[in-house]
């Protein structure tokens, strides 16, 4: 595929993120293959969606199940795994279950309880994450911080998911202390969970970080970052 007009800047975006990836994992005490790039393809149509996949990225999310069912015959999926990132309602369950190797964005009880009850019906156990609202704001889904090991425990004892990790959307600051103090206090619920050992719990991905803080996430721990903007420039949405 040549770079043409469509794709101009896409591969010089992604070279700079992965030096910024490499600076951010060594003085984190990791290297740059700890550390997994997401392409967020929300509203990036199939093409360039495969020139990504071109330039060596092997991992895409998608927000909207409805979104995702409609291109997903255009793109190269032997080439990468899809996670879904986007709030998940009850009534679009059954339309993933099978087409994504995660779902990320596991806000309650009641959703996992779903995705596993749909999961089992055709015969496969799903990766998940628990979404976690790391300042419990109103206007944002996830667990709360001060129940999520407790939530942990209830979701180890579902069947039909299996419980890989922890999501996180903190709010956007411009002050890089503050951003490194919100995917700190993530870290440290991480460590917590993955301290206690739960059965039926692999605690590997701790999911933080966009476009505009994924360096300060990767150096509180991050080993897998959600990109945007970064990889493909602006959107209108």
């Amino acid at each position: 595929m040549s770079e043409d007009n469509a794709f101009s800047g896409i591969r010089e975006n992604i070279k700079k993120i992965k030096e910024v990836v490499a600076n951010a994992a060594f003085y984190s005490g990791r290297t740059e293959d700890d550390i997994t790039i997401m392409a967020v393809t929300k509203t990036v149509d199939a093409d360039r969606v495969n020139y990504v996949l071109s330039c060596g990225i092997k991992l895409i999310g998608e927000n909207r199940v409805q979104e995702f069912i409609e291109k997903r015959e255009n793109i190269n999926l032997s080439a990468c795994d899809v996670h879904l990132i986007g709030h998940l309602q009850t009534n679009k369950v059954n339309q993933i279950i099978g087409k994504v190797s995660m779902i990320q964005s596991v806000d309650s009880v009641k959703i996992a309880q779903e995705i596993a009850a749909k999961s089992l019906k055709i015969g496969q156990t799903t990766d998940i994450l628990m979404e976690i609202n790391i300042q419990s704001e109103a206007n944002k889904f996830g667990f709360l911080p001060v129940s999520a090991l407790e939530s942990a425990y209830e979701l180890a004892q579902i069947t039909g998911i299996n419980l890989c990790g922890i999501m996180s959307i903190p709010p956007m600051n411009k002050d890089e202390k503050v951003n490194r103090q919100n995917f700190s206090n993530i870290n440290r619920l991480f460590i917590d969970i993955c301290d206690k050992k739960i059965d039926n719990v692999s605690m590997k991905i701790l999911s933080m970080g966009m476009s505009g803080d994924y360096r300060a996430a990767i150096l509180e721990g991050a080993n897998l970052i959600r990109l945007g903007s970064a990889i493909f420039g602006d959107r209108k949405y």
